[in-house]
């Protein structure tokens, strides 16, 4: 009996034992108390991306309540909401090494439709996606595009709104998704919405942090279940005026450059909707009507800015804005099109500006501060009689129709648009701030007359710098229209907009034929 007695007694410290192996550390994040406890644990819901014609991104993100070391996932995809008819399923395994996120190609879709999509883990199923595949042929392509989105500077009432437009065919983001700054250091302090970590984001942990917070905002959750993605970073995603070897929000003190980028490029890859390619400028084709080609400005190629517009070298092969291989790249992307419209992704303004101030005339961290690349990109379009060419541009948190010509003083004609190469839209910021933020409305408004069809920009046919939203970009065979919608209300969620400029172009022209 007391041998029996001792050997229940092991046996019970061993099953008591084998018990405390399975206990995982709480998983604590400074985020959760940002969560919607009814989503657990797909707390920051459900996003798709990169839409090509028979595949797609799917993308979620798993909140375990402990540290499990891995945790399975089932993700379907079916013809219809109620999942009555499943095309696609599939497993995931997903861990901490890759933040609990979740990202899935899934291929062999029908070209042109529309799928929903769903995942289960946890015992719980997420929120329901509902993405679209690139046609194989089409009528008319309309995209959303958006660049520049700070959680500091108020609600994100641009992506509620292009979450409710059902007519989109993809939303197109030009970067600055994020931003890098600490707490209260660019941003509205009134709205309440401080960013987290509280510190600039320099490590992984940082930057996965701010990840977290910002697709905790229900109206970006709610638009990327919505629509399909295709992005790009620009500089805020790592640091202020990012280029390849350095930036300037970058400091000595703060570390080695190089691993800052390589967290923040890790840490976009994990939660963004983007297949894990590199490099990261590619190609979309939307049948025989567009090809959207996504250029990456910032990590590729680009050599430091110049000091100043007379620097030495500025006109140099070595000034790099995409660098060689990507450059070449581009090059034989435009001259093997066969697409009626070649939209060239963009992150800073391509077209010559003057921004018309005392202080501040011509932006060196623009295609302003790298003339040889923009002039082979210009030599290449006329050479080769290239038509139908678009720049969508972010970056400075303000709206523009450009008649691009980066040398609008000679060889152009105001007038008719002659001498023109191609067209440039500018979409200006979701809510990041811009010059209304620093200066009265009523003399912004007048700084635009100033800058607009005068003779220090001729080429610029529309500017806005003081609203805030997004642009919606139609295709036909025929057009390309381009109209801003702008929010009324920066402090406060709201779907109340107001529908700002349209600017058309006319197939086989380079002149804006309508505002």
């Amino acid at each position: 009996m007391r041998k029996f007695c001792a050997l229940l007694l092991v046996s019970l410290l061993f099953a008591c034992n084998s018990e405390k192996v399975k206990e995982y550390p709480v998983f604590e994040e400074e985020t959760a108390h940002l969560r919607v406890d009814a989503l657990k644990p797909f707390y920051h819901g459900v996003a798709s991306g990169d839409p090509m014609q028979n595949s797609v991104v799917i993308w979620t993100r798993v909140t375990p309540a402990t540290i499990i070391p891995e945790i399975e996932v089932q993700w379907e995809v079916a013809s219809d909401s109620l999942f009555q008819e499943i095309v696609k399923e599939g497993d995931f395994i997903t861990n901490p090494e890759r933040d609990y996120t979740v990202k899935v190609i899934v291929d062999g879709l029908a070209t042109g439709t529309s799928y929903y999509y769903r995942f289960n883990a946890l015992k719980s199923t997420s929120l329901i996606g509902i993405t679209k595949t690139a046609p194989e042929n089409a009528d008319e392509i309309r995209f959303a595009v958006v660049s520049c989105s700070n959680y500091q500077f108020g609600p994100f009432n641009a992506y509620g709104n292009i979450a409710k437009d059902k007519n989109i065919d993809a939303v197109i983001h030009l970067g600055d998704y994020i931003y890098e700054y600490g707490r209260g250091v660019y941003g509205d302090t009134t709205t309440g919405r401080f960013h987290l970590p509280k510190n600039e984001i320099i490590s992984l942990q940082d930057y996965r942090t701010r990840y977290a917070q910002y697709r905790l905002d229900p109206d970006l959750r709610a638009v990327h279940a919505q629509h399909p993605f295709i992005t790009v970073w620009d500089d805020h995603e790592i640091a202020n005026d990012s280029y390849t070897s350095g930036a300037q929000n970058h400091q000595e003190e703060e570390g080695s450059y190089e691993d800052r980028k390589n967290a923040a490029v890790q840490t976009y890859h994990e939660w963004m909707p983007v297949r894990m390619v590199k490099p990261l400028y590619r190609k979309f084709s939307f049948g025989n009507l567009v090809d959207l080609i996504m250029l990456d400005e910032r990590l590729e190629g680009r050599t430091a800015p110049p000091d100043s517009i007379n620097a030495p070298g500025i006109n140099d092969s070595t000034q790099r804005m995409l660098g060689e291989e990507q450059l070449s790249w581009l090059k034989n992307q435009l001259t093997q099109s066969e697409a009626k419209w070649k939209v060239i992704g963009n992150q800073v303004i391509f077209s010559y500006l003057n921004w018309g101030y005392k202080s501040f005339n011509i932006n060196l961290d623009s295609w302003d501060g790298y003339p040889y690349e923009r002039n082979e990109i210009a030599e290449l379009i006329q050479n080769d009689s290239l038509k139908n060419i678009l720049f969508i541009t972010g970056d400075t948190h303000s709206s523009w129709a450009f008649e691009a010509t980066h040398d609008p003083f000679s060889n152009y004609n105001q007038a008719t648009g002659e001498g023109a190469y191609a067209v440039e839209f500018g979409v200006t910021s979701v809510n990041s701030g811009n010059v209304d933020e620093r200066y009265p409305t009523d003399s912004v408004a007048a700084h635009e007359k100033t800058i607009v069809n005068t003779a220090i920009n001729p080429h610029l046919k529309y500017a806005n710098l003081r609203d805030h939203g997004y642009m919606i970009l139609s295709l036909t065979d025929s057009l390309a229209q381009a109209n801003w919608h702008f929010v009324k209300h920066m402090d406060v969620r709201s779907s109340e907009e107001k529908e700002g400029m349209r600017a058309t172009v006319k197939a086989g022209n380079s002149n804006i034929v309508e505002l």
